[in-house]
């Protein structure tokens, strides 16, 4: 399983040396959350600072859009170092152009789902697809608890990946710690972000490698 630390959990006013201190752990990529305050009820960052953390690191920058109308910083957000673009199905752009688009830009392209949406909704869009996110908290704050109730759908997905030979991996975000994180592999997820749980480990080195070690 790779691991994708969530920054909103770092200290921003110090937020260089919080990344490099994700980089000392062994972890995968950077997971960065954008809120927009309407598709979900707080803010965080926009590509200015997206720009700034590309600056100093090379870790693949995981950018998770959760904005009501994300197609119109596709390019914003390229030009700032994202390498992948994360809608949510339930957003209010047209996915189809918008993850065409996402491709034309040279990056990764990944849908998300909120708790309440069923794995199908993602169905239709799998051969466009990198990843998809299945949030296992309501997205918006960070500390929230796992929803385990959230696995068959993870394991849905999988399925519908194998059956339909598709190179798509699978992320879960929401509550993950190194109990949590076993319930994920073992339903299907290969990916897993981790914010408070990580960051807040006395050995994230240690945590990252316990989360490489499942299958």
């Amino acid at each position: 399983m790779k691991v994708a630390p969530s920054i909103l959990t770092c200290d921003f006013a110090h937020l260089a040396g919080e990344i490099k201190r994700i980089e000392a752990s062994g972890a995968d990529m950077l997971h960065l959350d954008v809120m927009d305050g309407v598709f979900v009820p707080n803010l965080s960052f926009g590509p200015p600072v997206i720009e700034r953390i590309r600056r100093v690191t090379g870790l693949f920058l995981d950018v998770h859009l959760m904005m009501a109308y994300p197609d119109r910083l596709l390019e914003a957000f390229a030009s700032a170092g994202a390498d992948s673009l994360n809608l949510h199905v339930e957003c209010d752009s047209p996915l189809g152009p918008a993850l065409e688009k996402i491709r034309s830009l040279g990056l990764k392209s990944a849908l998300t789902l909120k708790p309440g949406t069923p794995a199908e909704a993602v169905f239709p869009y799998l051969d466009q697809l990198d990843m998809v996110l299945v949030m296992t908290v309501e997205p918006g704050f960070g500390g929230q608890k796992f929803m385990a109730e959230m696995m068959p759908k993870v394991t849905a997905i999988r399925e519908e990946i194998h059956r339909r030979n598709l190179a798509v991996s699978l992320q879960v975000d929401g509550g993950v710690n190194r109990q949590t994180a076993v319930q994920a592999a073992k339903a299907g997820a290969d990916i897993a972000v981790a914010g408070s749980a990580l960051l807040g480990d006395p050995d994230p080195r240690s945590f990252v490698e316990a989360l490489h070690a499942l299958s």
